[in-house]
């Protein structure tokens, strides 16, 4: 059951209700009143999939040496100088007993209201996590940084000074122990340079943690994470037009405010491209490898082939868990849930569904929640009834593969033309992954365009009829792309 559609979608009668304040609570409340025992990525239609408030940047006293730790291990620190990562001695003085077991210190993070401060527990959980996977890649990035071919090993054992805390924070926060997109990596990983600028300008965003240069907003590192920061922070468009668009057609309250639903979506779709966009300038492809060594996954990584032992955690058998990766972000999986984009039965999509729960645990409510109403409501028939819906819709679509695409395009230019490793950070295949999703999303624009018949196609715009003809030519550009890299690759 979801915190926020508390109604038992197993009714269809419940199911038609909209979602609204009575099946949503937290939806349209202020997040400034809300307490931080919530887990901070609950969902409002004002803060979207962004935390309910900007990250905790500092934790108590009691968690010095921690902090002390991250903010040293860095190969470029904050102040310039070479970090511990610089010459390979992050390993040695973690073993050197630099850090305590603080596991007990994680229960004294208390919020106002007595109950657990989830707040300052994910800013534990962030940094546990970069010290973790720090610590288990150091030895790969050494390897890469002297040249020698492939990542080589990392450390199969994860000090318990280290395990425990992250596993605690982890099962408090209902998340994998292990580097994620958005209670670590990115989106619990921002503060601003002047806070009553906020998120208005992308310049003022900065990093809390970094491996490689990151702590320079200047850098590639910096541009990569702040980047996603960026594009999140217009996703409150997407889940208060997601919303409104569920509640048009249940109530089935006619075009109108499907329509309205329809423009919001897509004036936000256009917002977060052009964000998107400004990666290429915000963080050079050529720079890309030598961070992201640091956040590869275990699972289907040639650098753990037994897992890693969380020391003093499962019985001390290894575990294994997939990587940080932008595929983890909530934004175009809301809508492929709104919109009802079908996904093939194949090895591939089953890691699509796997990623879901390395998301936060609101964001994984919600979507399921959008997704079964979706489903039972059917927003896709309700919106391809007319003409004139069904035109938003394809546009809606073209959005997700304009997304899709230039993720892809991203994937090529940052990674495959540079890397001959098979997998992705999250464990997906590099060349075949994305590709799979992009393309179901094609078949959907195409059987929903060739639904149309003749007298409809004559009363669409010119502009509808060009962007078919750009899918039919892009699909057929990357299948050929895919096939030639499968081939070079022996894939």
């Amino acid at each position: 059951m979801s915190p926020y559609l508390s109604y038992d979608f197993a009714s269809s009668e419940a199911a038609q209700k909209p979602m609204g304040m009575q099946e949503a609570p937290y939806l349209d409340a202020d997040p400034v009143v809300l307490p931080s025992s919530l887990d901070p990525f609950t969902v409002t239609t004002s803060t979207g999939f962004m935390p309910m408030h900007t990250p905790v940047v500092n934790l108590p006293a009691a968690f010095n040496a921690l902090t002390k730790l991250v903010e040293e291990m860095p190969i470029v620190k904050l102040d310039g100088t070479p970090g511990l990562l610089a010459d390979y001695q992050l390993g040695p003085v973690v073993r050197g007993s630099a850090l305590p077991d603080l596991s007990e210190e994680i229960d004294k993070l208390v919020a106002a209201d007595g109950k657990p401060d989830l707040a300052a527990i994910t800013a534990a959980f962030r940094d546990y996590a970069f010290l973790a996977s720090a610590y288990l890649l150091e030895p790969c990035w050494e390897r890469q940084n002297k040249g020698l071919d492939g990542y080589g090993l990392g450390r199969e054992m994860l000090p318990r000074c280290i395990a425990g805390p992250l596993v605690k924070t982890a099962k408090m926060l209902d998340i994998p122990p292990f580097m994620s997109y958005a209670a670590a990596y990115s989106l619990y990983n921002y503060r601003f340079a002047d806070p009553s600028v906020g998120h208005d300008e992308y310049n003022n965003l900065r990093l809390i943690r970094a491996f490689e240069r990151g702590l320079d907003p200047a850098s590639s590192e910096a541009g990569f994470v702040l980047t996603h920061v960026d594009m999140n922070k217009h996703s409150s468009g997407l889940v208060k037009g997601a919303a409104r668009l569920l509640d048009a057609v249940a109530t089935k309250s006619g075009q109108a405010p499907v329509i309205d639903a329809f423009d919001l979506l897509l004036e936000t779709m256009a917002v977060v491209e052009a964000s998107m966009e400004a990666m290429w300038s915000h963080s050079k492809p050529k720079d890309y490898l030598s961070y992201r060594t640091f956040i590869f996954g275990i699972t289907n990584q040639s650098m753990f082939p037994n897992g890693v032992v969380y020391e003093g955690q499962n019985e001390d058998e290894p575990m294994f868990f997939r990587g940080e990766s932008g595929a983890n972000d909530s934004m175009i999986p809301l809508l492929d849930a709104l919109l009802q984009i079908p996904m093939p039965a194949n090895p591939l999509t089953e890691i699509l569904k796997d990623f879901r729960s390395y998301r936060p645990k609101p964001h994984r409510e919600f979507l399921a929640a959008v997704r079964q109403q979706a489903q039972v409501i059917g927003v896709k028939e309700y919106c391809c009834r007319d003409l004139e819906t069904r035109v938003r819709y394809l546009r809606l679509l073209d959005h997700v593969r304009s997304f899709r695409w230039r993720h892809w395009l991203f994937a090529r230019e940052y990674i495959i033309r540079r890397s001959n490793h098979p997998t992705a950070t999250g464990g997906s295949p590099i060349v075949t992954w994305l590709p799979n999703q992009l393309l179901a999303v094609m078949d959907l624009q195409r059987a929903v365009w060739e639904d149309i018949d003749d007298a409809g196609r004559a009363g669409v715009s010119k502009d509808v009829v060009e962007m078919m003809e750009n899918v039919e030519e892009q699909r057929g550009k990357l299948q050929r792309e895919v096939e030639r890299w499968c081939q070079e690759r022996g894939a």
